[in-house]
């Protein structure tokens, strides 16, 4: 830990002027190490303060929930709530029970609703929604007033009421649907099947009878009894299951198998995989042939199927399935005496796996998961095939990645294998309450050492918990702990109730028909009072000529009728047609956006799909795109592009941020993608013939090579060379260097095809150039690393890893080469490398390197050093001693390693650089760059680490060299203010003091300065306090860009909405995960995309389609055409074309602006009809009244009816006609 004298003047002064505090960067390059440099002066800056933010290990003794105080510490920052206390096997403590010996607490159900209606909720809530707009409520006032005959409406009140029943109708049918489509989602999700301990076994923190008191008095769902749904699914499942065979969960290298006599019906065993890793090709929980990662799980038939199948195969011929049956040994335990299995506990041994339903599991319930299978609640991880006790888990359905994340089970628990195994085990889990933070838990694992009785604690924190939603991968089996449940899991925190969206001039207009009703309140007013004066006259012509007209005899209660009258004789003041015309216009203009061939995606085979048909004039105002990153505006596909070698630069290839580069600058003709891609098939043909005649790559896979460079495959065969060894050193690196999986797909068809699984797209790209290059990875065993170097096999001993984490931001192997000799390789960012590096490292290597990586970095690409440095065994042996300690100890765990690491990881020497390319989706840059033509503002909100969204946001020219990019990362919340108030001084020292005029709204290219701001997510915490949201806006919103890096779901929602009400601004949100639905639905607009990752965002969205690109069609046409047609009333109406919109997208500006639609506006149409009023009445009036009133036969027209038609008529025709010239 540094001492405060250690930092530099900078971070030690807190008198130094908030301005020259925050720097602004322009290249790649320089934003990319500015960023690295922030957080670690963040990093020192927390050890000076507080020392260690992870979590310690608490030995204190247990408390029981009802004591424990309101809010309680869960690692560096508090959690609101109560902790729970979640008991196996073990009695609840007095305070946790009541009179009866019931659980205290009650927790959520696993069962899941997104829909915004019940059916018993779906009428009055609809109409309740409806009525919120006054006209409906103004409408439905007078259809009740003409059910009376005494005001006198020329039609009676059931005729009156079909306008508003037709709009009542309509909407109720389209809210309908969609929450319909909402609702088959839940119940996919909440009926998908898992496997949970029961027989018996008790899960003691549940009641006898969890039933609600209306349950209890009808009868419903009686304790013990298996409700439909369960039974169907087993009594399926159970029918396929054939003989009976139980096979027992193993440890990699460990099997064992055991017979059940008779398989009860409501009992499936579960087949695993065999010893070993014998993969059981056909004891799966779901078909192999369809894709069962995507979200939610298919249905149960589908995964209960080929399970039940294999059951049935197993027992009928074991011997193909698993080989000689004396390779099992009958349920023989290698006990292990550390952890909280008693063996010594006699038990029933009924506890038994049955199959349920996602909903039926509660907080307490014991989960067997198996390869490929979803995650249906938060669960922390018990034990796990994996004889190191690892898991793997795969976030597609959270934030879109799919590169695996690494999960560890609880050490105290790792033993566990069995059934009976649970049963003798007893132990408690305290929790920290349930909270949105994706990245954090904390709790603490209590049990007492069957040994010697001694109290144990353990420390579970969010490697050992798996998220509902995530798949698992690559591991046979997960025993797990049920901790959170339905509501109460960390992504339905994170979703939020569905919104009941309104369109921003259909709230507009509800303040103009507010005012238009006043305005006929007024009117009418004056009718009442005038004909109650005259009804008090006496004298007059009206006793004789109108004699019984009066309803009373009462001059005031006649004056309210007239009053009352009079509102339903004006009553098209406000028109209701209007109302049917607004959803008329909007229904065709949804018809028209479903019918855009432009926005087709054939890949995913479907169009954009409407899901919220009233809010498409939004799509014309949209002022802020805010967008998630991985899935949305890449494609998670890392792609190996360019390296320096000892000095010496390699690869072909040209990024999109060079691309995008061409294009402003107007060379684009020069980067033609046609003639690249013939120009790159040729240079890899030339390569790859290179290589084929100096050695074989059996493990080559062309189609999928990116690093194309024929000085590569040159230098590799020249033997004479001495880059040469350089270059066998360097991919020897990256083949050794590395913590991925290898498999082969088909070990007996294609035994040479390698797929490689990593825990980041980086990994796994770099192992596969190496693979490609002539040095492939095999695999890992028990004795060591096999890998290929150049057509000759090699086998390394790994010896220790030393892991990347976002603070160390490099990763080490320490590793044992065929020849004896001790050897650490070292990946990681430059700056941190180059920190480490010898003392007498060649400068000129140093400076070319790092020169090669700046250039790659401006390029848009990803880079990483590579360096290396021999060992000593006597140098190793001594540090071995040191780091293990480091590992097994209590305190200060996290900082203990890192000490120990940084007593091995100097002296190096560089091998070379990498550069990768994140791949970004299709027609990405170009959507962009027209969106900020068209003056929207683009966000990107993430949850990937700073450089990466740097990275992202120069390769899709989102970024630029010619902005200011103001890096913001600061751990306090003053930090954060003194980091804003520098970025607004810069700002104002350019532009002068802000202005929020609506008539100046519209970002446009071109000004003389151009600012961007990169936030991490520690700092965004800060900055939406309510201290500091007001100046982080001011800041944001006065930028080109934003990019907030290290978000969470809530965190992405609060800053949308901070923009929208804070700007009074219209908003769209675009993503693909489930870690979107929130910031989806806090958005004005919210858009899904569709993809391999599931369906979570597309289902909560109001419009969903394939790809981002698409995002221009849909606001600079459709929406463009929808809010001018709105506006206008024209359902058909275009002033130009969809190739002209997109062709000058400054036109949308429009529309950010409200210029189609203002109150001035409507109030002008106001005074043109009241001028087209008095002409259509009084032109005829005057001819009746000067004129002879007869015909051209001499017939009389003096009647009341003839002067009222001719005055209709000429109102129609002035009205159709005045449309009519208006229409485009």
């Amino acid at each position: 830990m540094p001492a405060p004298e250690d930092l530099t003047d900078e971070e030690n002064d807190d008198t130094i002027d908030p301005e020259l505090r925050l720097r602004t960067v322009r290249t790649a390059a320089s934003a990319i190490a500015e960023s690295i440099k922030s957080e670690q002066r963040a990093e020192r800056r927390k050890g000076v303060r507080a020392g260690s933010r992870f979590f310690r290990k608490n030995t204190t003794s247990k408390r029981p929930r009802s004591q424990q105080p309101a809010t309680v510490e869960a690692g560096p920052s508090k959690v609101p709530g109560v902790r729970r206390n979640i008991y196996v096997n073990s009695p609840l403590s007095a305070m946790e029970v009541d009179q009866k010996g019931e659980p205290v607490v009650r927790y959520q159900r696993n069962k899941v609703r997104t829909t915004k209606y019940t059916p018993l909720t779906f009428v009055p809530k609809n109409l309740y929604e409806q009525f919120r707009r006054i006209a409906n409520l103004f409408f439905l006032s007078l259809v009740v007033l003409q059910l009376f005959p005494v005001f006198g409406a020329a039609s009676g009140g059931v005729i009156s009421f079909v306008p508003l029943a037709f709009i009542l109708a309509v909407t109720a049918i389209k809210d309908g649907i969609e929450d319909y489509r909402r609702g088959n989602l839940d119940e996919e999700v909440n009926t998908s099947a898992v496997t949970k301990l029961a027989g018996g076994w008790l899960n003691v923190n549940q009641p006898t009878d969890p039933r609600t008191w209306i349950e209890r008095l009808l009868g419903l769902n009686s304790p013990g009894r298996v409700s439909k749904g369960v039974r169907k699914l087993r009594d399926r499942e159970a029918g396929q299951a054939g003989a009976g065979i139980k096979v027992m969960l193993n440890k990699a290298g460990e099997s064992r198998v055991s017979f059940q006599s008779a398989p009860d019906a409501s009992s499936v065993d579960l087949p695993r995989r065999g010893a070993a890793r014998r993969k059981l090709e056909s004891i799966q929980s779901m078909d192999q042939s369809i894709d069962s990662h995507s979200y939610p799980p298919p249905e149960a038939s589908q995964s209960s199927s080929s399970m039940g199948d294999s059951s049935t195969t197993l027992a009928r011929t074991p011997s193909d399935q698993f080989g000689s049956m004396s390779q099992y040994q009958q349920s023989i335990h290698s006990h292990s005496t550390v952890g909280v299995i008693d063996w010594q506990r006699r038990i029933g041994g009924s506890a038994r796996w049955e199959r349920t339903l996602w909903k039926k599991l509660e907080v307490g319930d014991i989960v067997l998961l198996r390869d490929n299978d979803q995650v249906p609640a938060d669960i922390v991880v018990l034990s796990t095939s994996d004889a190191d006790s690892m898991c793997y888990l795969e976030t597609k359905n959270l934030d879109g990645e799919t590169n695996l994340k690494p999960r560890r089970a609880v050490k105290g628990t790792s033993a566990i294998q069995s059934e009976e195994d649970i049963e003798r085990a007893s132990f408690y889990l305290d929790s920290e309450p349930p909270h949105q933070n994706l990245y954090l838990y904390h709790g603490i694992l209590r049990y007492k050492d069957p040994a010697n009785g001694e109290q144990k604690a353990e420390s579970v924190t969010i490697n050992e918990l798996l998220l509902r939603g995530c798949a698992i991968r690559n591991t046979s089996w997960i025993i797990g702990l049920v901790v959170f449940t339905g509501a109460d899991t960390k992504i339905m925190l994170n979703g939020g109730k569905t919104p009941s969206k309104r369109s921003k001039i259909e709230r507009e207009t509800n303040f103009n028909v507010f005012v238009n009703f006043g305005l006929l309140t007024a009117m009418c007013l004056v009718a009442a009072i005038l004909s109650g004066v005259a009804d008090s006259q006496t004298g007059t012509s009206t006793s004789y000529f109108e004699q019984g007209s009066d309803p009373t005899s009462s001059d005031v209660v006649n004056a309210i009728v007239t009053f009352v009258s009079c509102l339903i004789a004006f009553q098209n003041i406000v028109p209701i047609s209007l109302y049917i015309s607004i959803e008329i216009v909007k229904t065709i203009q949804a018809y028209f956006i479903s019918q855009d061939i432009d926005m087709y995606y054939q890949t995913f085979d479907t169009p954009c799909i409407p899901k919220t048909w009233n809010i498409s004039d939004d799509l014309g105002q949209i002022e802020y795109v805010f967008s998630d990153k991985t899935g949305t505006l890449t494609q998670n596909i890392m792609e190996f592009q360019k390296c320096s070698v000892h000095g010496v630069t390699y690869g072909e290839g040209v990024t999109e941020a060079q691309r995008g580069a061409a294009t402003r600058e107007g060379k684009a003709d020069t980067l033609d993608p046609a003639e690249l891609n013939e120009k790159l098939a040729t240079l890899k043909h030339q390569m790859l013939a290179t290589m084929e005649r100096s050695f074989k790559n059996r493990y080559l896979q062309s189609h999928k090579m990116t690093l194309v460079s024929p000085q590569i495959a040159e230098d590799l065969t020249n033997r004479a060379s001495d880059q040469r060894a350089h270059l066998i050193a360097f991919f020897r690196a990256l083949a050794i260097c590395h913590s991925v999986l290898a498999d082969k797909p088909d070990p007996t068809g294609d035994p040479y095809h390698l797929e490689y699984k990593a825990e980041s797209p980086d990994e796994a790209a770099l192992v596969a150039a190496a693979r490609d290059a002539g040095f492939p990875f095999l695999g890992k065993s028990k004795d060591g690393i096999d890998i290929e170097v150049m057509g000759q096999r090699e086998r390394w001993t790994p010896l220790k890893l030393l892991e990347f984490n976002s603070t160390r931001k490099r990763m080490s192997v320490v590793m044992r080469n065929p020849d004896g000799r001790l050897i650490l390789y070292c990946k990681g960012a430059d700056s941190v490398i180059y920190e480490r590096l010898a003392k007498d490292h060649d400068p000129v290597l140093k400076e070319k390197t790092s020169k090669d990586m700046e250039m790659f970095a401006n390029n848009g690409l990803r880079t990483l050093c590579i360096a290396y440095r021999w060992l000593d065994e006597d140098e190793y042996m001594v540090w071995s001693k040191k780091y293990d300690d480091a590992t097994n100890s209590i305190d200060n765990r996290d900082e203990e390693i890192d000490k120990a690491n940084e007593l091995i990881e100097h002296s190096l020497r560089i091998l070379g650089a990498t550069a990768l390319e994140d791949k970004l989706q299709e027609g990405v840059p170009e959507a962009i760059e027209t969106l900020h033509q068209a003056g929207i503002k683009l966000w990107i909100l993430t949850g990937d680490k700073l450089q990466t969204a740097i990275e992202i946001g120069f390769s899709c020219n989102l970024l630029k060299n010619t902005m200011d990019i103001m890096i913001l990362s600061a751990d306090s919340m003053e930090k954060t203010r003194a980091q804003i108030e520098g970025g607004l001084n810069k700002i104002a020292s350019v532009f002068g003091p802000p202005t929020w005029d609506t008539r100046k709204r519209g970002f446009f290219p071109g000004a003389k300065a151009s600012f961007a701001v990169v936030i991490d997510g520690d700092t965004l915490r800060h900055a939406l306090t309510p201290e500091l949201k007001e100046l982080f806006l001011n800041l944001g919103t006065q930028c080109e860009t934003v990019v907030c890096c290290r978000v969470s779901p809530a965190q992405k929602a609060l800053t949308v909405k901070l923009v929208k009400e804070g700007r009074n601004a219209m908003t769209l949100s675009i993503g693909d995960g489930a870690n979107d639905v929130a910031m989806i639905q806090e958005a004005n607009i919210g858009i899904g995309l569709f993809g391999l990752e599931g369906s979570q965002a597309a289902m909560s969205a109001d419009y969903a389609f394939g790809q981002f690109r698409f995002l221009t069609k849909l606001l600079l046409v459709h929406g463009r055409w929808s809010y001018q047609r709105i506006a206008d009333m024209h359902t058909f109406d275009q002033d130009i074309n969809a190739k002209a919109a997109l062709a000058f997208p400054q036109l949308y500006v429009r529309g950010i602006r409200g210029l189609e639609y203002t109150r001035t506006k409507f109030w002008l149409y106001m005074l043109d009809g009241l001028y087209q009023s008095a002409v259509v009445f009084f032109l005829p009036y005057l001819v009746w009244t000067l004129g002879l009133q007869v015909t051209w036969n001499g017939k009389g027209i003096e009647s009341l009816s003839e002067f009222g038609t001719t005055v209709a008529v000429a109102a129609i025709f002035a009205a159709n006609s005045y449309v009519g010239l208006n229409t485009n």
